[in-house]
C-alpha cells in the first residue's frame, strides 16, 4: 500500500468537505502539522469542527484556518494565545466546546480504540458537567465523556518509514498520538521518512496502522512565546 504523497495538498486530495470534523495534533505551536493547514486554508474547505489541544496563534497553526473563517466550531482545551479566535467567539461567530485538557486527550483515545463513551470525574461539579449522565461509582460521581471520531486526523511526527511508523519528538507526543488514532484517514507529515526496517522497533512510538498517508517538508518551527533578557555587563 502506497502510503508516500509528494506534498500536503496530495496528501489530502478526495479526503476534504466542507463541515468535516478533524482532529489535529500539536501542543500550542510544538509539533502541529503546518503544512497540512495551510493546504486546507488553499483547498478553502469551510465549516469545519476541529478537535485539537489549542487554536494556534493569529498568524500561524489553526490560526490561519480563524483567519479566513474556515473553521466553524474549535473542540479545545486551551485558546489563550489567539486574538482572532477571542474576537470570533466572543461576537458569536465561532463554537467553543470546552474540554479539560486530559479529557481531550482521552476523548480522541477512546475514538481511535472504538470506545464510544467513558467516566471521568474531571468537571463534576462544574460548567463541564451541565448536560452529560451523571453516574456514581463506590461513592464517587463521574460523568460521562463521548469519544472522538474524526472524519480525518492530521498530525506531525519526526520521523516515519515508508509504512507510516513513526517517532514524535519530545512534547510533540501529547496530543499527537491520540489525535492521529481517532480519524477515519490520517494524514501525517514528518521531517524525514527512512526506508522500512531502518527504526529500532522499540523505539516507535505510533504503529503505521493508524497512517493512512504521509508526506516530509520543510517545517518552520516557530517559538510561541519569546521570552528574553538583557545581556549582563561584564
Amino acid at each position: 500500500m502506497k502510503k508516500v504523497y509528494g506534498s500536503a495538498a496530495e496528501a489530502l486530495d478526495g479526503l476534504l468537505f466542507d463541515g468535516m470534523l478533524i482532529a489535529a495534533g500539536g501542543f500550542g505551536l510544538c509539533g502541529i502539522p503546518e503544512l497540512l493547514i495551510q493546504a486546507i486554508k488553499e483547498a478553502g474547505t469551510k465549516d469545519l469542527t476541529v478537535a485539537s489541544n489549542n487554536a494556534g496563534v493569529d498568524d500561524f497553526g489553526l490560526g490561519i484556518l480563524l483567519q479566513t473563517k474556515q473553521v466553524k466550531k474549535m473542540m479545545s482545551s486551551y485558546v489563550g494565545e489567539n486574538a482572532e479566535f477571542m474576537r470570533q467567539y466572543l461576537s458569536g461567530e465561532l463554537e467553543l466546546e470546552f474540554n479539560p485538557q486530559g479529557t481531550l486527550a482521552e476523548r480522541m483515545r477512546a475514538g481511535g480504540c472504538g470506545i464510544p463513551g467513558f467516566y471521568t470525574k474531571t468537571g463534576v461539579g462544574t460548567q463541564i458537567a451541565e448536560g452529560k449522565e451523571h453516574k456514581d461509582f463506590d461513592g464517587e460521581t463521574y460523568i460521562m465523556e463521548k469519544g472522538i471520531f474524526a472524519d480525518l486526523s492530521i498530525v506531525k511526527a519526526w520521523k516515519a518509514d515508508e509504512s507510516g511508523n513513526c517517532i514524535f519528538r519530545k512534547t510533540a507526543r501529547n496530543f499527537n498520538p491520540p489525535a492521529a488514532m481517532c480519524g477515519k484517514v490520517c494524514v501525517m507529515e514528518v521531517e524525514e521518512i527512512v526506508p522500512v526496517g531502518t527504526l529500532d522497533p522499540d523505539q516507535i512510538h505510533m504503529p503505521g496502522i493508524y497512517v493512512h498517508r504521509l508526506i516530509q517538508g520543510e517545517h518552520e518551527k516557530r517559538i510561541e512565546k519569546v521570552t528574553t533578557r538583557a545581556r549582563a555587563e561584564a
